[in-house]
C-alpha cells in the first residue's frame, strides 16, 4: 500500500513530462512549419523578382473599324494615354500601331489605326499596350547593320546606326551612343531614340543582353536586375571602341537605366563615357520593389524577408536566383557620392511602375551631376510617346550643351 502511495506522484509526474514534451514538440513542429510556409513564400515573391515574365495581356480589343481605320479598346491609365503607341496582339498581325485617341467614352477608348488592317485580318482581344511605337529597325528607314558582340557566355546580336552628317558637318564618328533597353523587353524597345541620335550625328548601337530572346542565356536563366547584365553592354562598348569610338553616351531605359549605372561605375571603359541619358530609370530596386509588393498586398515583413533571400546564397533553391543579388551594390543613391559622369534622367509623376521619387532624390543629392526633366501624366517610359517634342529637345540640348552632337561640337 506505501509502494502504491509514492508510484502515484512518480506517475503523474510522468504524464506530466510527457505532456510537456509533446507540447514542445507540437510548438517546434508549428515553428518549424510555419517558418517553412515563410520560407516557400518568401521565395516565391523572390522568384517573380529575378524571373522574367511572358508579355501580359492589359487590355482588350473590342472593336476594329476597317472602313474608318480606327480600333476600340478597353478603357485603362494607358490606352487613353494621348501620342502614337503600339499593341501587341496575337491573330493576322503580331504587332500594330495606334495614333491619336478619337473618343473615350465610358469604359471604352477609340484610336486611330496606324497600322492597316484589312477585313481578312482576325485578331484576338487580349493584347498588350506598348510604348515601343517600333518594333523593327527597318521601319525606322535609316541605314543599319548588325553586329555581333562577343561576350563571356557567347555571342549577343546588336543592331549600329550610323550618325547623320549635317550641312555644315560630317558625323562625329567619335561619339556613340548605347542604347540599353529595360527588363522583360528587348532591343526594339530603344528603337524610338534612335532617329535623335542619329540626327545628332552620333551613332548607335542597340546591345542586347543575356537571357534576351536572342542572346545567350545565362546559368539558371534569371535576371540580377542588372547586377550582371552589364558586364554585356560593356562589351558593347568595346565595340564601339574598337569601331573608333572616343567618347560614349549610355541610353538607359527602365532597368536599362540600373545597367547604364553600374557602368558608369564600374565599366572597363569608363572612361570613354561622357554623358548618360535616363528614361523612366530604376535608381534603387528595393524602393521598386516594395512598391510593388505593396500594390500586390504583399505584407512589408514577408518582403523584406524575399529581399533578404535574393542576397543568400543559400537561398537559391528557393529564390530562384543563380547568384546573389546585393542591392547595395545596385543602390545608385547610396553610390551618388563617387558618380563622375553627367546625367539627364527624364522621368513622369504618373510612373507607377517605378516611381519617380528616387530620381528626384538622386538629382537632390548631386545637383551638380544630375539634371532632372519631369513630365507630368506620362507613363512607365512611355515620354516619347507622351511628348515627343519635348522629349527630343530636351535630349538634344542637353547633347549639344555637353559638345556631344555635331553642332554641340561645332560650337565648342
Amino acid at each position: 500500500m506505501m509502494a502504491s502511495r509514492r508510484a502515484a506522484p512518480d506517475v503523474a509526474r510522468q504524464g506530466t513530462v510527457i505532456a510537456l514534451r509533446g507540447t514542445v514538440v507540437a510548438l517546434a513542429t508549428a515553428f518549424v512549419s510555419a517558418t517553412g510556409l515563410l520560407a516557400l513564400l518568401a521565395g516565391g515573391v523572390a522568384r517573380r523578382v529575378v524571373t522574367p515574365s511572358a508579355r501580359v495581356p492589359d487590355t482588350t480589343i473590342i472593336d476594329v473599324d476597317t472602313a474608318a481605320q480606327t480600333i476600340t479598346l478597353s478603357r485603362s491609365d494607358d490606352t487613353v494615354l494621348p501620342g502614337r503607341y503600339g499593341l501587341f496582339t496575337t491573330g493576322t498581325q503580331s504587332y500594330i500601331k495606334l495614333g491619336t485617341v478619337l473618343s473615350a467614352r465610358g469604359e471604352t477608348v477609340t484610336r486611330k489605326l496606324l497600322t492597316q488592317i484589312d477585313e481578312s485580318d482576325s485578331l484576338a482581344s487580349a493584347a498588350a499596350f506598348s510604348g515601343w511605337y517600333f518594333s523593327d529597325p527597318a521601319e525606322l528607314h535609316l541605314p543599319f547593320e548588325r553586329a555581333d558582340v562577343g561576350t563571356s557566355l557567347g555571342v549577343c546580336p546588336a543592331w549600329v546606326f550610323p550618325g547623320a552628317a549635317s550641312e555644315d558637318a560630317a558625323p562625329t564618328e567619335d561619339v556613340w551612343a548605347v542604347h540599353i533597353h529595360g527588363r522583360g523587353t528587348t532591343r526594339a524597345e530603344t528603337l524610338r531614340g534612335v532617329p535623335l541620335f542619329h540626327a545628332a550625328g552620333i551613332t548607335s548601337i542597340l546591345a542586347s543582353y543575356r537571357n534576351d530572346p536572342d542572346a545567350p542565356r545565362s546559368r539558371g536563366g534569371t535576371s540580377a536586375l542588372g547586377a550582371t547584365e552589364w558586364r554585356d553592354v560593356d562589351r558593347a562598348i568595346g565595340y564601339a571602341r574598337r569601331a573608333g569610338a572616343r567618347r560614349i553616351v549610355l541610353v538607359g531605359w527602365s532597368m536599362g537605366g540600373a545597367i547604364a549605372m553600374q557602368l558608369a561605375v564600374n565599366s572597363a571603359h569608363r572612361d570613354l563615357i561622357g554623358g548618360v541619358v535616363l528614361d523612366s530609370p530604376v535608381v534603387d530596386w528595393r524602393q521598386v520593389l516594395s512598391h510593388h509588393a505593396a500594390l500586390s498586398g504583399i505584407p512589408r515583413p514577408l518582403t523584406r524577408v524575399a529581399l533578404d533571400a535574393l542576397t543568400r546564397r543559400w537561398a537559391s533553391p528557393l529564390t530562384g536566383a543563380a547568384d546573389p543579388i546585393s542591392w547595395d551594390r545596385l543602390d545608385v543613391l547610396a553610390q551618388a557620392r563617387d558618380l563622375v559622369t553627367p546625367t539627364l534622367i527624364l522621368h513622369s509623376d504618373g510612373d507607377d511602375f517605378v516611381p519617380a521619387q528616387a530620381s528626384r532624390d538622386l538629382r537632390d543629392l548631386r545637383p551638380d551631376l544630375i539634371e532632372l526633366e519631369e513630365f507630368e501624366g506620362a507613363r512607365h517610359t512611355k515620354l516619347w510617346n507622351y511628348d515627343e517634342e519635348r522629349w527630343t529637345s530636351r535630349i538634344r540640348e542637353w547633347l549639344d550643351a555637353r559638345g556631344l552632337s555635331v553642332a554641340g561640337a561645332a560650337g565648342s
